[in-house]
């Protein structure tokens, strides 16, 4: 992603903390994308479907999202089911970025579709260590430009 392709990153993230940390750290690491950040479910949808406050504006294609798991109004599960579910919307990359590393919640997350996941360590070195991975991770990898 490296200023090959102008890719969106969608970052569905309801820390404030974290959603800082990420951005700060995937900048770090080289990627220069726009980011969106929302702090719940429902306006990662609202903002791929263009819907509730992002109704009429066109969404940025093409388009990644990092979405977190445990988020108010709709949380991960749902918000990752309803992009899978959508005959355009599928092909969206989306890579979970989550506290939870329970075998059943990435087994069901893969179920569910999504590309990628990763686990968010809880100390801060680690944290913004495993970030700037898959910052570098993201500076590489190639989506289709209709998504």
């Amino acid at each position: 992603m490296n200023g090959h392709q102008a890719v969106t990153i969608l970052l569905a993230e309801d820390d404030p903390g974290h959603a800082r940390l990420i951005e700060k750290n995937l900048r770090r690491a080289g990627v220069n994308n726009a980011i969106v950040i929302v702090d719940n479910g429902q306006k990662a949808v609202d903002f791929i479907f263009s819907e509730g406050e992002y109704q009429g504006a066109s969404t940025p294609a093409p388009l990644m999202i990092l979405l977190d798991l445990n988020m108010p109004v709709l949380d991960g599960y749902q918000v990752l089911k309803r992009i899978k579910n959508d005959e355009h919307a599928r092909r969206i990359p989306v890579v979970i970025l989550t506290t939870t590393d329970n075998p059943n919640e990435i087994a069901k997350c893969y179920e569910l579709g999504c590309n990628v996941y990763v686990t968010k360590p809880v100390e801060y070195d680690q944290f913004s260590e495993a970030i700037r991975q898959l910052g570098l991770f993201l500076t590489i990898v190639k989506i289709p430009e209709d998504v």
